[in-house]
């Protein structure tokens, strides 16, 4: 199983980036996706999840309103669109999967792959 993230970079406040995450060796549609970051010395958040078919999504209350997860399965591909960042987006953000959808989907706790991570830098 392998998932691979990109699109980071560094962008100005206030800026905008899409985050991609390609995923190979499982069956995409069976498994709910989420997107986490982890800044230097904090504990990993979670940034957002969305359902096998999309249907459904949670975020994080730091993103809301500013950050949008989707995917398409056809290409098996998990995206994240970052806009209004701030300085406090500065992280490395990480796609996984989990058979289970919701709960205490933040803790990362049911997502059984990663990705390597993607470094998003906000600063100007």
């Amino acid at each position: 199983v392998q998932l691979v993230e990109s699109g980071g970079g560094l962008v100005q406040p206030g800026g905008s980036l899409r985050l991609s995450c390609i995923v190979s060796g499982l069956t995409f549609d069976d498994y709910a996706m989420g997107w986490f970051r982890q800044a230097p010395g904090k504990e990993r958040e979670g940034v957002s999840c969305i359902k096998w078919n999309g249907g459904r999504m949670y975020y994080a209350d730091s993103v809301q309103g500013r950050f949008t997860i989707s995917r398409d399965n056809a290409k098996n591909t998990l995206y994240l669109q970052m806009n209004s960042l701030t300085p406090e987006d500065t992280a490395m953000y990480y796609c996984a999967a989990s058979r289970v959808f919701g709960g205490a989907w933040y803790t990362g706790e049911n997502f059984s792959y990663w990705g390597q991570g993607t470094q998003v830098t906000v600063s100007s």
